[in-house]
């Protein structure tokens, strides 16, 4: 597939046959997170892959809201829980050639450990569509967080920043609303080009 195709068509589903995947599709949805950018090639993250199915009816309680109102998503064979790990990154920028010794989260101007997981998990979103499949990322809500990490044996220098559901969509998945696409912004809205305010 084109990858100018693969960005037209991802979009986050929610709804889920019970198909299952091949394992090298699933292999190739998590190795294709490896290649997201890190700073200083920090690669401060982690990613606890759920596909037995005793493992994924323990992880859905963690995300009760998301369950009732599409609880097909259940039915995703995959489900993958993207985790940031902050002091990779201020390790790494204490070694020698970056030189920052006091570890100060003060120095960061956005905090990359955040980031980069991000773009580890859009990556995965991507391949899923590459291959035929479609995926979702939700968020984890912070109350719940505490007892997802116990459960699953978290340690805690590690940050769950959602979680992402890949598989089959249902067959009676409900279209896109035309709300969505009134909604999304265009260009020349959101492209300042040269200054602030100049969109062409």
């Amino acid at each position: 597939m084109e990858f100018s195709e693969v960005v037209r068509r991802r979009r986050m589903i929610r709804h889920y046959s019970d198909k299952p995947l091949t394992e090298e599709a699933i292999e190739r949805v998590l190795a294709s997170a490896l290649r997201a950018p890190s700073a200083g090639f920090s690669q401060g993250w982690a990613f606890l892959a759920l596909t037995d199915p005793a493992d994924r009816a323990r992880f859905w309680p963690f995300v009760p809201t998301r369950v009732e109102s599409t609880p097909t998503m259940q039915n995703a064979p995959l489900v993958v829980v993207p985790l940031a790990h902050k002091a990779a990154y201020l390790e790494r920028y204490a070694e020698p050639d970056k030189g920052w010794e006091d570890r100060a989260e003060a120095r960061w101007p956005a905090p990359y450990w955040y980031i980069d997981t991000g773009m580890a998990a859009l990556l995965m979103l991507l391949t899923a569509v590459d291959e035929g499949l479609d995926a979702c990322f939700f968020g984890i809500m912070p109350e719940q967080l505490p007892s997802f990490c116990q459960e699953f044996g978290v340690p805690d220098e590690y940050a769950p920043i959602g979680g992402i559901t890949v598989g089959y969509r249902a067959e009676d998945t409900p279209p896109q609303t035309a709300r969505v696409t009134e909604r999304r912004r265009n260009a020349n809205e959101v492209i300042h080009r040269g200054s602030w305010g100049r969109h062409s």
